[in-house]
C-alpha cells in the first residue's frame, strides 16, 4: 500500500464534522484526502486534498469515486453499501469492511447481531408495522426505533403505554425494553488488519432532555472500576466479532445493579470521543486512520480530566451563523474551541465543540456549566 506519500488517495465517504477532523490526522501523516459529499458548503470542501460533490448514497457516484482512490473509508453511514461491495470484490480496500456498514446501518440486524454473539443488550423484538408493534404491547414502555434512517437522535419513539402507539414508526423497526438506567456511557475502540485492538477509557455522556443528543460528556467516567472493566471487555468483544477495520464507538447503559448493556455502535469516529484530540495521547482521529492503515495503534491513555460540550444551534435561529461569548469563552483556563465550518445555523444543528480540561473533576463541571452559558450560535 502506498502510505505517507502524496501518490497515496485516502477517499473519505462524507464531508461533515468528523471528516473534517479527520483531514486534520491525515495532514500530520502526509496522506492526500479525496471527499465525496453532496453538499458544496460540506465542512470538509476547503480542508480536503479533493472534493468532489454528489450524491454518497448513489451507486455510481460511489463506485467511480472509489475506482479514484487507494483505500475508502467513511465518516457517516448513510452510504451505498453495494457501491462499497462491488469496489471490495474488485480489490479496493475499504475500511469499515462493507459487511460491517450493512450490520450498523440496519438496527434490526444490529441488533441480532449481538443476539447471535452473546453480546448483552436490552431486550427487543422485530417489529414490521404498527399493528405488529401493538401485538407486543406487553413490552411497553419502550423504545421504538426505526431499522434504517435515524441518525443523531431521530428515528427514535418513546411508547409508554398503548396510548402511544400512533406515535410509533409504521415501518420496519425494532421495539426496545425501556430501560431504567443509572448512567450512559460510551467506549471508544479500534482494531486494525492484523487484529490488533485498542480500547479507550470509558466517558460518561449527558444527554439533552429535549433533543435526544448528547449535551456534554466527562472523561473518564465516574463509574466504579467493575463497571468499567465490564465495559471495556464489551467494546473488545464487539470489535472483535465484527472484526472490523476502523474505530468503533460502543454507546452503552449502565443500570442500577451495575449491568452494562450495549445500547447503539458506530462505525467511525464519534461525537462522545472529540476530547482525545486534547485529553488522550492519541486522539480516535488519529487511530481511526492508523487502524485503517494496519499501522501500530497508538496509546489510549488519557493525560488529564476533560469535558466536552457540543455546540448546537440555538433555537429561534436559523441563517448565517454568528458566535456570541467567544471572548469569555477563551478567557476560561483549560478551554479549547472547535468549529466545523459550517456557514448556516439552525436550531439544534452540530455548529462545533469545547473541549474543557481540568484535573479537579468539581471544577470541571463547573467549567462546563459555565461555558453552556456564555457561548451561543445565533444568525
Amino acid at each position: 500500500m502506498k502510505a505517507f506519500y502524496q501518490d497515496f488517495k485516502l477517499g473519505i465517504l462524507g464531508g461533515g464534522q468528523l471528516g473534517r477532523m479527520l483531514i486534520q490526522s491525515c495532514t500530520n501523516f502526509d496522506v492526500f484526502t479525496a471527499v465525496l459529499d453532496p453538499s458544496d458548503v460540506a465542512p470538509c470542501r476547503e480542508t480536503a486534498s479533493s472534493f468532489q460533490l454528489g450524491s454518497i448514497t448513489d451507486f455510481d457516484t460511489v463506485y467511480n469515486f472509489g475506482k479514484q482512490v487507494d483505500l475508502l473509508t467513511i465518516e457517516i453511514e448513510n452510504v451505498n453499501v453495494q457501491a462499497l461491495f462491488q469496489l471490495e470484490k474488485e480489490g479496493l480496500a475499504v475500511y469499515p469492511q462493507p459487511r460491517v456498514i450493512d450490520i450498523i446501518q440496519d438496527k434490526r440486524k444490529q441488533k441480532q447481531f449481538y443476539l447471535d454473539h452473546n453480546i448483552p443488550t436490552p431486550d427487543f423484538v422485530l417489529v414490521e408495522n404498527r399493528a405488529d408493534i401493538l401485538a407486543h404491547s406487553g413490552l411497553l414502555p419502550a423504545f421504538n426505533k426505526l431499522g434504517r434512517g435515524g441518525y443523531d437522535g431521530g428515528g427514535v419513539q418513546r411508547l409508554n403505554s398503548i396510548h402511544d402507539i400512533d406515535k410509533a414508526f409504521d415501518a420496519p423497526g425494532v421495539l426496545e425494553q425501556y430501560i431504567d438506567f443509572e448512567r450512559e456511557i460510551s467506549v471508544i475502540a479500534a482494531r486494525n488488519a492484523k487484529g490488533e485492538v485498542a480500547v479507550f477509557p470509558s466517558v460518561e455522556c449527558v444527554f439533552h432532555p429535549e433533543y435526544n443528543l448528547v449535551d456534554y460528556l466527562i472523561a473518564p467516567s465516574s463509574a466504579s472500576a467493575a463497571v468499567l472493566k465490564q465495559a471495556e471487555a464489551i467494546a473488545t468483544k464487539v470489535v472483535e466479532s465484527l472484526e472490523i477495520v476502523g474505530l468503533l464507538a460502543v454507546e452503552m447503559f449502565v443500570t442500577k445493579n451495575g449491568e452494562v448493556l450495549v445500547n447503539e455502535v458506530a462505525p467511525r469516529p464519534h461525537n462522545s470521543g472529540h476530547q482525545t484530540i486534547n485529553a488522550n495521547y492519541t486522539s480516535q482521529y488519529e487511530q481511526h486512520l492508523r487502524a485503517i492503515l494496519n499501522l501500530p495503534l497508538g496509546a489510549t491513555t488519557i493525560k488529564t480530566p476533560s469535558a466536552m460540550v457540543n455546540l448546537l444551534g440555538a433555537d429561534g435561529f436559523s441563517g448565517e451563523a454568528r458566535y456570541e461569548g467567544l471572548d469569555e469563552l477563551l478567557r476560561i483556563p483549560g478551554v479549547s474551541l472547535y468549529l466545523y465550518g459550517k456557514k448556516f445555523t439552525r436550531p439544534q444543528r452540530k455548529m462545533g465543540h469545547i473541549t474543557i480540561l481540568d484535573t479537579d473533576l468539581q471544577q470541571l463541571k463547573a467549567k462546563v456549566e459555565l461555558v453552556k452559558q456564555v457561548i451561543r450560535v445565533v444568525a
